[in-house]
């Protein structure tokens, strides 16, 4: 399907008003880009994107290039950082913290063992106060 087409599904079967298209995934996701790993709503005006400061990191630009967008679409953005680099038998994971899960009264973060683990929960627990 195109951009138009799915678009259009989204509108007609969900109601959707504005689709805000991302570019790239994170290095590791063979999905080209699972937008969980990326960026999450937690709000209807805001979001969180998945951030990476090391301008060396294979992740910088395309993350950066996400913040931008979802600035320009109108969004309050706040930055959740990524782990380091996981690697598992060679390949590097798409780890991030992006790709929680919210239940009935919490929220569900994956943690890596890295001092970012910490930065990210604490970043999450302020924009979900109410929530375990």
């Amino acid at each position: 399907m195109s951009r138009r087409e799915i678009e259009a599904a989204l509108h007609d079967y969900l109601g959707i008003a504005e689709v805000i298209w991302l570019r790239n995934g994170i290095a590791g996701d063979d999905t080209h880009g699972h937008v969980d790993d990326l960026a999450r709503f937690v709000a209807a005006d805001t979001a969180v994107v998945a951030a990476e400061p090391n301008a060396a990191d294979a992740n910088a630009r395309a993350l950066r290039e996400n913040y931008t967008l979802l600035r320009a679409a109108g969004l309050q953005v706040v930055k959740l950082p990524m782990p380091r680099p996981l690697v598992f038998d060679g390949r590097r994971l798409p780890a991030s913290y992006a790709n929680f899960y919210i239940a009935n009264g919490l929220v569900l973060v994956p943690t890596f063992n890295d001092p970012n683990d910490r930065v990210a929960l604490n970043t999450l627990a302020r924009l979900f106060p109410d929530a375990k």
